[in-house]
């Protein structure tokens, strides 16, 4: 896959992509990193400890989110993301649904949009074509008005709808992940059984990259607070690797980073 002109081997390789929320109400780090210095600094960090890309968001996705206007999920990623392209190797991705922000952000240095909203404003596929950005597609829809029939396979229409609006717009296959959006439009049972899927979702021929850093999926089986997700974030990332996940978005860069590199150890000698 083609990310800001680096190749990733999806093939043989694991990526980490280390959250940076600039965002004062995020459900796990919100208020963290409230300036483009502090950010700068904590995206500095996960490189150290092992992240290849730093996915910055200016807008809390949680459940119950306050929406802001585009200008302030502007001014709360672009400033950063200068910063951040300034350190020598870094990928940075910006997590947003919006085109002008996109925009702005590739404008200001970034290389990937991280779409959760499964192209809803189809201006963000003409973004990302105008200015050869890679591109992940979150699964998500409007389930009160669409209520799944069959939940993975209506996942996965759901996706192949994304990746036309993509195609059409002009986005290179080379430069798609996807994402089955584990927490987004599901309820716990859900979650499960799509984390179960991993692989059919694998198996349409695009990188997949898993995003269940800290979320409820493990909160409701283990019965922990946020701040207590670790061993569930990283057991099922590990998971995810035997079924293809190519990248993993997490908060704690450092220890998943040695879980995976562990685990890629043992299936090169498999």
């Amino acid at each position: 896959m083609l990310i800001g002109g680096r190749e990733f081997d999806t093939e043989n390789e694991t990526y980490i992509m280390g959250i940076l929320n600039m965002t004062p109400d995020s459900f796990s780090d919100g208020g963290s990193y409230e300036d483009a210095d502090a950010g700068l600094r904590r995206a500095a960090q996960m490189m150290e400890e092992g992240a290849t890309i730093i996915d910055v968001g200016g807008l809390s996705t949680r459940p119950g989110y306050t929406e802001v206007s585009i200008e302030e999920e502007i001014q709360r990623v672009v400033p950063v993301i200068k910063k951040i392209r300034e350190l020598p190797g870094a990928v940075i991705s910006v997590d947003t649904y919006r085109p002008a922000v996109a925009e702005a952000a590739m404008e200001a240095g970034a290389d990937l949009i991280n779409d959760i909203s499964c192209v809803k404003d189809e201006r963000l596929a003409l973004v990302a074509a105008k200015t050869g950005a890679a591109y992940c597609l979150m699964h998500n829809r409007n389930r009160d008005e669409q209520p799944y029939k069959d939940l993975i396979e209506d996942m996965i229409s759901d996706l192949a709808g994304g990746l036309k609006k993509l195609e059409t717009a002009g986005v290179m296959k080379e430069k798609i992940m996807i994402d089955p959006g584990i927490g987004f439009a599901k309820d716990h049972e859900e979650n499960l059984r799509a984390m179960a899927a991993l692989d059919r979702f694998a198996d349409m021929g695009y990188p997949l990259l898993l995003g269940i850093s800290r979320k409820s999926i493990i909160g409701n089986t283990l019965k922990t607070p946020v701040d207590q997700r670790l061993e569930g974030t990283i057991a099922l990332n590990i998971y995810g690797m035997t079924k293809k996940v190519s990248f993993i978005r997490v908060h704690d860069v450092e220890a998943n980073a040695r879980a995976v590199k562990m685990i890629r150890e043992v299936m090169r000698h498999g």
